[in-house]
């Protein structure tokens, strides 16, 4: 008889991950709703954001991706596995137009405007009440209140089926009561008798309704939200935007080198880990790999924010999508596809993207008790006037009365029109805000973290001073430098020649020019032997600087400066200090930012000498200067600030920067910059300027402030209407002109905005 070893525990499974794309969500109580749902799950973990339509699940435990998508589908909505993102330039062919996912509702929009126009005039002016007038309004406004609107009536079903109510479940009830009302007054009341106008009276009096058509309550409100709604999902559409501008920055083919030194062009996504490929002057380098022949300078400003090239040589390692700004290179790849840099990059942005919390409505909070009060109070009403003997037609009236002027024409219009007020003088000053939930973060920001490159700095090399040793003329010195750095495709060097040319105006003529890896480069310029670059390029000529010289290239590179030694005929001449310049507006927008209540922050790759320089010329304290950050550790730089119940806003201009814009509570991205950092943060400045950063917040604060007093005004109406309609008080036209009145009220104190002044 054998002994048999005891087969050991079950251990619990790893928990896994997956992302759903969640389809049919509204409004912000849809995402709430549907992460309930999930987190109900033993051993789930959800998050789910409407603005990016997509969940984010934790799970553990006999729990399938099956199972997930099952309970969102029995929740009302519909989710699947997106792809992830793989690293490689996608097919034009496979991309969905943004403009096609928008498409549907644009075309309930604009059936809805072209037909709710002449229904809203002819009801409001008396005058344009030819005869039959209330027959051809039936007709116009059967389409919108059908078509136009079968969007809110699904979700409101949807809702009703789950025992919710939300800003749908309330324009459905009182876009289809008014429009069910009118058929009843038109076709067994007295309403479609030819000759029956709404004369414009502001009496109060009790009706029984019979008369009384409400059509134009339900074609505007339909149009009013359906354009709230466009301009809301046109600014959503554009979440996943960061990510593709992200991949898009990869090479779309390389140059693979086969055995014998062959070249052939094929598709970057047929490469392999091993493959030898070719990157000539010019050209991005196609994925993570080894330098195996050649030197160049390498600019990766785009992924690294570093401002100044990267000089590479054999056994050095680069970095997809960089590019090669100097002599060829041949590298062997290392990594691949999704393994690469910049594809995690593109998995931080979308990570930062979902995890970031779903802007909760004002108006769907509002709705979720307002809602049902609404119906119980119509309810209640219909049940007191037959209660006390006033007859069907009374009650019904009365009681659809209260549903009628309930219905949120001006709620409806309170976020799109001070949104589009907002945003359109927003663009006038070169400022884009993206969408309302945008807004509500920039009340409470108080921290704004600054890259440094391309943001507090100009972002490009520039030739800052020049030290000359005694008796050279200055001017010389920049005439020949800049003369053999012209020659040069390097980025300093153009730097150098474009100072010079600035200063010395024509530059000399170069003969003989060499280009010295890693040093420099040499030449003969108007019979002088030209040496430019590092003090090793002069040691090989057995030149030394002396000691101004070397005190000024000390005291340069101690700023974090490049310095450049220059020598001819034998004799060391001058040192140029080359760096990134800080831009003149970007100390006084520090001043504003503090101003503001905000605390700056200057966080960069670059090393602690030249932030700790860049801060102390722009205003910001020594202890908030966060230097030498990789570009993934971004994201976690703003997460321990977040960490610290700081509410963060950040404000960057490259590729590095994408992800900590969508991590960030308030991600402000330089126009001026790469689409990747634009996509990815909420507003955008289209000016290089960073004074507008501080206008912006300015300016998303004060349409907040618009936005919330709308809603108020807009709630404070219904609410004093109610008692009105419930005593059966209110007429069509006390009805119309009361809602005409608070749309017209939240117009205008949206158009204030137009007001709105950058600080001088």
């Amino acid at each position: 008889m054998t002994a048999h070893a005891a087969a050991p525990a079950p251990s619990a499974a790893p928990a896994a991950e997956v992302e759903l794309a969640i389809g049919g969500m509204t409004c912000a109580s849809c995402a709430a709703r549907i992460e309930k749902k999930l987190n109900r799950m033993d051993g789930v973990e959800a998050t789910v954001n409407y603005a990016t339509e997509k969940a984010k699940v934790t799970f553990a435990g006999g729990v399938a991706v099956a199972d997930l998508i099952a309970t969102v589908e029995a929740t009302g909505y519909t989710a699947q596995e997106p792809p992830r993102p793989t690293g490689e330039a996608t097919d034009e062919a496979d991309a969905q137009p943004e403009a096609d996912a928008l498409a549907p509702l644009r075309q309930r929009l604009v059936t809805a405007v072209v037909l709710a126009v002449p229904v809203i005039a002819m009801a409001m002016v008396p005058v344009l009440q030819f005869e039959y007038w209330q027959w051809l309004s039936l007709t116009l406004t059967a389409p919108v209140v059908t078509y136009a609107a079968w969007p809110f009536h699904k979700a409101a079903f949807t809702n009703a089926r789950h025992g919710a109510a939300t800003m749908d479940t309330l324009i459905s009830v009182g876009t289809s009561a008014a429009f069910l009302w009118s058929l009843w007054a038109l076709f067994f009341g007295t309403a479609g008798m030819p000759g029956m106008t709404h004369p414009f009276e502001l009496t109060i009096a009790r009706s029984d309704g019979a008369g009384n058509i409400y059509l134009e309550a339900a074609a505007g409100v339909t149009a009013f939200i359906l354009a709230g709604r466009y301009f809301e999902a046109r600014s959503k559409r554009k979440a996943g935007a960061a990510l593709k501008a992200l991949l898009e920055l990869g090479a779309k083919d390389v140059t693979l080198v086969r055995e014998g030194g062959r070249e052939e062009t094929v598709p970057v996504s047929e490469l392999k880990v091993g493959d030898r490929f070719l990157v000539r002057p010019g050209e991005k380098i196609a994925t993570d790999g080894t330098v195996t022949e050649g030197a160049s300078a390498v600019d990766a400003s785009m992924l690294t924010g570093e401002s100044v090239p990267v000089e590479v040589a054999v056994g050095d390692s680069v970095t997809g999508a960089t590019l090669n700004v100097g002599g060829r290179l041949v590298v062997e790849a290392t990594r691949v596809g999704a393994d690469t840099q910049l594809a995690r990059m593109a998995r931080l942005v979308e990570d930062a993207q979902n995890g970031k919390a779903a802007a909760q409505r004002l108006a769907d909070k509002i709705s979720a008790v307002f809602v049902p009060v609404v119906i119980g109070l119509a309810l209640a009403t219909l049940g007191f006037w037959l209660g006390n003997g006033a007859g069907i037609t009374a009650a019904f009236t009365a009681a659809v009365a209260v549903l009628i002027i309930a219905c949120p024409c001006a709620l409806g219009l309170a976020t799109p029109t001070a949104l589009m007020v907002g945003t359109g003088r927003g663009a006038q000053l070169g400022i884009l805000i993206k969408g309302p939930e945008v807004l509500e973060t920039t009340r409470a920001v108080d921290t704004i973290v600054l890259d440094k490159t391309g943001t507090v700095t100009t972002g490009r090399m520039t030739l800052l001073a020049t030290h000359v040793a005694d008796g050279t003329d200055e001017r010389e010195v920049l005439r020949l430098a800049g003369a053999l750095e012209h020659s040069s495709e390097h980025p300093i060097a153009q730097a150098v020649a474009a100072g010079a040319r600035d200063e010395a105006g024509d530059l000399g003529t170069v003969e003989d020019f060499a280009n010295v890896p890693g040093l420099g480069v040499q030449g003969i310029v108007d019979g002088h032997a030209v040496l430019v670059g590092r003090e090793k390029l002069l040691a090989e000529w057995e030149i030394r600087l002396p000691v101004e010289l070397e005190r000024a290239k000390s005291a340069a590179e101690a700023n974090g400066r490049t310095a450049i030694a220059v020598a001819w005929d034998g004799e060391a001449r001058a040192v140029l200090e080359v760096a990134d310049a800080v831009k003149d507006t970007s100390a006084e927008a520090i001043r504003r930012f503090r101003a503001l209540g905000l605390r700056p922050v200057l966080l960069t790759g670059d090393n602690e000498a030249v932030a700790r320089a860049v801060a102390a010329e722009v205003g910001i304290s020594p202890e908030d200067v966060i230097a030498e950050v990789m570009p993934q550790d971004k994201v976690d730089v703003v997460k321990r600030l977040q960490g610290e119940r700081r509410s963060v806003a950040m404000v960057g201009d490259g590729v590095n920067d994408a992800a900590a814009l969508a991590q960030a509570d308030l991600g402000l991205a330089m126009g001026t910059g790469t689409d990747a950092a634009i996509e990815a943060g909420d507003l955008t400045l289209v000016r290089g300027d960073l004074r507008a950063a501080a206008d912006a917040i300015r300016l998303s604060r004060r349409t907040l402030r618009t936005i919330r007093s709308n809603l108020f005004w807009a709630f404070a109406y219904n609410v004093a209407a109610l008692p009105l309609a419930a005593a059966g008080l209110l007429n069509p036209m006390i009805a119309g002109a009361a809602m005409a009145f608070s749309s017209v009220f939240v117009v205008g104190n949206s158009l204030r905005l137009r007001n709105f002044k950058p600080q001088g």
